[in-house]
């Protein structure tokens, strides 16, 4: 079986569809809970099925430094080795390199870095990149890419972008002829619109399975983004796959779906919950306050997670001021449910050609805040 992509409706700019993969099908809108290093903390993988995801993602650099890709394809792959047989995407590196500016050394060729591990010494090519990827068996591979933290001047911008398309064509050679497998390009060009446009018709140009919207929630705010994203996915093919990466809170996930984006991936909804932090259709709950201690009610009488079917508040609150490991686990449970129930609610908004009242609806039940204390 090959790696396709078919749209099922649209609403304005907002779609819905479906990836299908040998591993399985992607419902898109998609959510792609972020297991970093072959985990999704404080979840067991069939938990994370659970709530609904149809594809996780991996990342490539934690994963070459430990336990390294080349034992991870030795013990079957990243699939076997993480106990998750459905679709995985793994991303290139490049966000890392990025993040780890003052350990890296940046030349044509690719990246030297210093492990923040252990110091030891490192390099990611867009040809390393595609090996490590391959090691690990992901079913969808992106490109290496260079991207340049904003804010950052038009001269910047512009040359990282043009690197990375040069990575890109490299990356797309590398790849070579994986059937099942696919390949996502990565544009970029910081909020720049003629350097996106640059970009996409050079990825488009090398041709690949899908593309991603790259360099955004890199410091920017969330006005500045939906600017960008007002124009940058139309400038992507129509028939492909498009992926946000690295975004975001629920917010901003509706606003990137009116846009045109398929896919998105964020650790917010579990290194919230390992905070105390949840996100509910109300907001945001923080279950460290004091309000909670006494609550008998459920953190969302309208959630079916185990979080909200079998415990208090009061609960909540006593497991968190506790430290208790539970604490994490059922509060990363409830994020990744409610951020998964939000993409099922869009998908059928979007069906039924009323993601405008969906939307309004979200906003609305934001704006009423947290239930009131007892």
């Amino acid at each position: 079986m090959s790696f396709s992509f078919s749209l099922n409706a649209k609403d304005g700019a907002a779609r819905t569809g479906v990836i299908s993969t040998p591993r399985g099908e992607i419902r898109t809108p998609a959510f792609m809970p972020v297991g970093t290093a072959a985990t999704v903390k404080a979840m067991m993988p069939e938990s994370v099925r659970q709530t609904g995801a149809d594809i996780l993602l991996g990342n490539t650099y934690h994963l070459m430094l430990r336990p390294t890709a080349e034992r991870i394809d030795r013990l079957g792959g990243l699939h076997r080795f993480m106990n998750w047989e459905r679709p995985i995407l793994t991303d290139s590196g490049g966000f890392q390199v990025m993040s780890l500016a003052s350990l890296r050394k940046l030349t044509e060729k690719g990246v030297t870095f210093k492990s923040h591990i252990d110091g030891s010494k490192h390099e990611i090519t867009p040809e390393r990149s595609m090996e490590i990827q391959k090691l690990l068996g992901s079913d969808i591979v992106m490109a290496f890419d260079e991207c340049p933290a904003l804010p950052a001047d038009r001269e910047r911008i512009a040359e990282s972008m043009r690197l990375s398309m040069r990575w890109a064509q490299r990356s797309r050679d590398a790849f070579g002829d994986r059937p099942g497998h696919a390949l996502f390009g990565i544009q970029q060009g910081g909020l720049e619109r003629d350097l996106r446009k640059e970009s996409a018709e050079k990825l488009r140009e090398i041709g690949f399975e899908g593309y991603a919207v790259g360099g955004l929630a890199v410091g920017e705010g969330q006005e500045a983004m939906f600017g960008c994203l007002d124009y940058a996915p139309a400038q992507l093919p129509e028939d492909k796959p498009r992926y946000l990466m690295g975004v975001g809170k629920p917010d901003d996930i509706v606003g990137a779906v009116k846009r045109g984006i398929d896919m998105m991936d964020c650790v917010l909804p579990s290194r919230s919950g390992r905070t105390g932090q949840a996100w509910t259709r109300r907001g945001q709950v923080n279950l460290r306050n004091a309000r909670h201690a006494d609550d008998p009610r459920p953190l969302d009488e309208a959630c079916s997670c185990p979080a909200c079917a079998n415990y208090s508040r009061a609960y909540l609150h006593h497991v968190v001021r506790s430290q208790e490991m539970i604490a994490g686990m059922l509060l990363t449970w409830h994020n990744l449910h409610y951020y998964q129930e939000l993409m099922g609610e869009m998908r059928a908004a979007i069906a039924d050609q009323d993601f405008a009242g969906f939307e309004a609806r979200f906003h609305a039940a934001r704006a009423e805040g947290d239930i009131e204390r007892l």
